[in-house]
């Protein structure tokens, strides 16, 4: 018999992208998930294959060094029962010198760039030819995958969509921005292979390092650690929380990874500046998504950051409400991190499912900066001891608050506000863009034994008395309508829970503050007000809080503390209340113009009205939306945009897929930062 010789083969890259899910990333090379067969057809040249004859085998290898021990390496022939646990080739069709052959990896492949080759044989004779590169992905879709998700509305949710919301805002009112993961964007895969080769744990030890990539556990702990530069990694973000921002760009200012990370690939992994915690989050989530491990974001309101570990975050506060004296503790008005779902084999007990990762740079981890994956339920239940970071983010979620007043003595009276932090814990609905509250998976009801019990285990011991039990109560309360450009009111008020009459004195503040805590200069403050209380009855103390006194010291956060102050005169107690208020932005208004349909032109039109008495000058609309514009699209205008005048423009669109796109747009300006808006459209498929 002559030798067998193969003339071309094809990579059938339509097909196995479809059947793979990973057609999105372009047909350019190609993509499979793990698990799952894949097709591949051989064309001879002279004869074709002979079964009685020929003898074929194949090679797959992945990294820098591969070996069949470290699981980078395999060889396997062509075999009628192949075996799940390992690689396998099966014969598909034969069609004279054509044979299509079923290519198949085990379920716990590592994952990354593989070559592939083909060795034939003939009698003694053997020949070897190289086929090409694929990439391999982690698989939802596989029942044995550690990734395996049940639910295909939440794989495509968070595997597949490329767009999404973030929450923020504070826990009064809260908000979502949007946000372009795009995952499967050109190059995107490339650039999160890229950071796992250029990964510390790599450079040290790439032999172990691409043996420990079939493991999401590790993975995730690579991308959390990757995402922030802190370590001196080449990590993707740097990290900034206070002005000026104008050697990078505004963390508010992004609306997508995208940029992010190619801005990172084309300055040779130079930290891109500059990231916050929903920024941080956001490129995880993408690189997670890219990789093929389900992720969403989430965000905690009023999220501790507890630096000695004591579950208890203290403020000192003068009897103005001013802060007393600098606190390293700190509570941040909402937190971002991501949550991936995966499987918990190196944990005893059942710890499978969503998995904390926190890439925002705030403690090490084993010496670096990274945090997770912790598993939800192990945070939920208080098992402190387990694997990564538990004893951090039940802080971030469960610590007390306690208020010191320092009185014009020196002496100091506490006061004490449990369960304000760990709020409303949010992330965006599956299939729908309304928010899904999680707090349930974090903690139990407030007051539950369960509560307590997970508190003696994680030897917390809740200080606060349940509101009912308070003789006299505070809180604050904000008029309608606190508007960036308008003046508004906010109340302090106070309720007597006894049978007897009470007096006390109450005084308000307020101060411009940022998202993670920091306040700024005060922009409003009362005298004390002494107020005679009925039995079961509540009043009401005012403070107007004038746009005069905080336009200037309004960070871009848009933030305002108010801090309320009462002494009961009858046992001498402080009670502090505390409420930041969410000034807000005007709205962006987008409207499509035409008939939306794939491969057809479509214009948006894109405006806002400036609020305030000034004029807006360095005015840039910035809009992107995976399958509808190419890149980012950015519209600077030319003129200032007067007072209570709208900025308005029309932008062409040509949408690449059909189904239910997100236009996201971003206005920035000299006077108003990081205003979102965006708009969903449904493109009609393009007509056969």
């Amino acid at each position: 018999f002559a030798d067998l010789v193969l003339d071309t083969w094809d990579l059938q890259l339509e097909r196995n992208g479809r059947e793979h899910r990973t057609a999105d990333m372009g047909c350019k090379q190609l993509v499979v998930r793990r698990g799952q067969p894949f097709i591949i057809t051989l064309h001879f040249s002279g004869r074709g294959y002979d079964e009685g004859v020929d003898k074929l085998a194949f090679n797959v290898e992945t990294g820098p060094c591969p070996n069949e021990t470290s699981g980078t390496k395999s060889h396997f022939a062509m075999t009628d029962c192949p075996e799940e646990s390992c690689w396998s080739a099966v014969i598909q069709q034969q069609d004279g010198e054509s044979l299509s052959v079923s290519l198949c990896s085990p379920p716990n492949a590592c994952i990354g760039r593989y070559t592939l080759t083909m060795e034939a044989s003939t009698g003694y004779q053997g020949s070897s030819f190289h086929i090409g590169e694929f990439v391999l992905l982690f698989n939802a879709w596989h029942p044995e995958d550690t990734v395996f998700l049940g639910d295909e509305n939440e794989r495509r949710e968070y595997v597949l969509s490329q767009e999404g919301l973030i929450f923020q805002g504070t826990h009064n009112y809260i908000f979502s921005i949007p946000w372009n993961f795009g995952q499967f964007e050109d190059d995107i895969l490339s650039i999160c292979l890229n950071m796992l080769d250029i990964n510390p744990k790599h450079l040290k030890d790439q032999n172990r390092d691409c043996s420990r990539r079939n493991n999401p556990v590790y993975i995730g702990r690579v991308v959390s650690a990757m995402v922030n530069c802190n370590d001196e990694d080449r990590g993707v973000l740097a990290g900034r929380w206070q002005d000026p921002y104008d050697d990078g760009t505004n963390p508010m200012s992004w609306i997508g990874s995208v940029n992010i990370l190619k801005r990172w690939k084309n300055f040779g992994c130079q930290p891109v500046k500059y990231g916050q915690c929903w920024v941080f989050a956001a490129v995880a989530c993408t690189v997670m998504r890219c990789l093929g491990i389900p992720t969403r974001v989430v965000t905690n309101y009023n999220s501790a950051h507890d630096t000695n570990a004591n579950l208890t975050i203290d403020h000192y506060l003068n009897e103005k409400g001013g802060q007393e004296r600098k606190s390293w503790d700190k509570i941040w008005n909402f937190h971002c991190w991501v949550e991936s779902w995966m499987a918990r084999p190196d944990l005893a007990g059942d710890y499978d499912g969503w998995q904390v990762l926190d890439p925002t740079p705030q403690e090490k981890s084993e010496g670096v900066y990274c945090c997770g994956p912790a598993p939800v339920k192990a945070i939920k239940e208080g098992d402190m001891q387990l694997k990564y970071d538990i004893p951090f983010i039940f802080a971030e979620v469960n610590a007390d608050v306690v208020y010191w007043v320092v009185q014009p003595d020196g002496m100091h009276k506490q006061s004490i506000q449990s369960s304000i932090v760990g709020k409303h814990i949010s992330t965006k609905s599956v299939g729908k863009d309304s928010r899904e509250d999680i707090t349930h998976n974090y903690k139990y009801p407030e007051g539950s034994q369960e509560e307590r019990n997970v508190f003696e285990k994680a030897e917390h011991q809740k200080k606060s008395i349940p509101e009912e039990d308070e003789a006299l109560h505070l809180r604050i309360k904000v008029s309608e309508g606190a508007n960036k450009g308008c003046d508004f009111d906010v109340f302090a008020v106070v309720s007597n829970n006894t049978d007897v009459e009470r007096v006390c004195t109450v005084r308000l503040c307020a101060r411009t503050t940022s998202y993670n805590g920091f306040n700024g200069p005060q922009c409003g403050l009362t005298d004390s007000i002494d107020i005679d209380l009925e039995p079961r009855s509540e009043k009401r103390v005012p403070m107007r809080i004038l746009y005069e006194h905080y336009k200037d010291s309004l960070t871009q956060d848009n933030l305002i503390k108010v801090v309320a102050l009462l002494t009961d005169h009858q046992t001498g107690d402080v009670m502090v209340a505390v409420r930041d208020i969410y000034v807000e932005n005007p709205p962006i208004k987008i409207r499509i113009l035409g008939e939306p349909m794939q491969n057809r032109k479509l214009v948006a039109e894109i405006s806002l009205v400036n609020p305030l008495e000034v004029p807006l000058n360095n005015c840039v609309f910035v809009v992107e939306g995976t399958g509808l514009t190419k890149g980012q699209q950015i519209k600077e205008l030319e003129e200032p945009v007067e007072p209570q005048a709208e900025a308005k423009f029309r932008l062409d669109l040509m949408p690449q897929h059909s189904g239910l796109q997100k236009l996201m747009v971003d206005f920035e300006s000299d006077q108003l930062r990081g205003v979102k808006g965006y708009r969903n459209v449904i493109i009609a498929p393009q007509p056969m």
